[in-house]
């Protein structure tokens, strides 16, 4: 196990080194210069070398790439703008601060959003799958089939804003969606995070719910559940010791990718209710053209999705042993 984990890492470590190095070539390939923007208009030669200087932006790109990849590892000296401590991800064009430390401050946010939806798209979800593949053909299981159909085909923004229409400035049944730290006031948190929590939970259940039935209704169907029930085993104890592990594979997948890639930003949920989370942050980066983070909320986005996958690896590994050995 520990071997198979290993390798893991040790790929993922590499993705993430050459996901590093084409994000850096295209961010700072761009003919927009950032030292220009931030010269201003009684800019002169010299005011903008030494900003570009400052901005660690006046060598090629390979030696700026090498230079920030050091930083990562063991710092670096920005000049004017002060010393930058590893793990260093550059100073933002922006706000003049450390990029790490900008993404650190939004991450409580969207780790409170990701997981908190997670959750629920994973109760709903996953048991509406469930109760779906139990009642096959009849009404609950068309009821769940068409809800599923009809709730992927929404998308966040629409349902975001109708929802806040109705059940905030029209009905008050939710308060107004906002961050508050949970170690400060946890009523407040999921208050404010509520209303997000299941917008986003609406497409994500009825993914979960037509995958899990699905992968549950071919389970149901193979030979080694029908010669498990065939021996005498209870209906509860064959749905869960056979069919259930035979089809947790696809969804602890499809789990692992969506909640790195939320961990990484759910950009369109937290612009549509204005939340200050790692989407907003990356959003805002693109509006003002601040490379530095826009790089590191795209690596930190990439390591999440990397992360999860070593998890799901993990998981893997557990439930089919063949896979160790692979």
């Amino acid at each position: 196990m520990s071997r198979f984990l290993i390798r893991r890492v040790f790929g993922a470590l590499v993705i993430l080194l050459i996901i590093s190095a084409i994000t850096f070539g295209l961010f700072y390939a761009i003919p927009r210069d950032p030292a220009m923007m931030s010269c201003g208009k009684n800019c002169t030669p010299d005011m903008l070398a030494q900003i570009r200087h400052n901005l660690g932006i006046d060598h090629p790109i390979p030696v700026q790439y090498w230079d920030w990849l050091k930083g990562v590892f063991v710092g670096r000296d920005y000049g004017s703008f002060g010393n930058c401590n590893a793990p260093c991800l550059g100073y933002s064009f922006a706000n003049r601060e450390p990029v790490l430390g900008t993404i650190l401050d939004r991450l409580p946010t969207t780790l409170s959003l990701a997981f908190g939806a997670a959750i629920v798209f994973l109760i709903f979800g996953v048991g509406a799958g469930m109760l779906a593949a139990v009642k096959q053909g009849k009404f609950l299981d068309k009821f769940a089939s068409s809800a599923s159909l009809f709730g992927s085909s929404l998308q966040i923004y629409f349902v975001g804003y109708i929802a806040m229409f109705f059940f905030v400035a029209k009905l008050g049944l939710f308060a107004q969606p906002s961050y508050t730290p949970l170690s400060e006031d946890p009523v407040s948190w999921f208050s404010g995070l509520l209303l997000p929590w299941l917008t986003l939970a609406i497409i994500f259940t009825a993914n979960y719910t037509r995958m899990t039935r699905s992968q549950l209704v071919e389970q149901l169907s193979e030979d080694y559940v029908r010669t498990a029930r065939a021996k005498g085993l209870s209906r509860a104890n064959v749905f869960f010791r056979f069919a259930w592990r035979g089809a947790m594979g696809p969804i602890v997948t499809v789990f692992g990718i969506d909640l790195g890639t939320l961990i990484g930003g759910a950009i369109i949920t937290e612009s549509t209710f204005s939340i200050q989370g790692i989407g907003r942050l990356a959003v805002d980066s693109v509006n003002k053209s601040d490379l530095p983070m826009l790089l590191g909320v795209t690596v930190l986005s990439a390591g999440a999705i990397v992360f999860f996958n070593i998890i799901v690896d993990a998981v893997y590994a557990l439930i089919d042993p063949r896979i160790r050995l692979a």
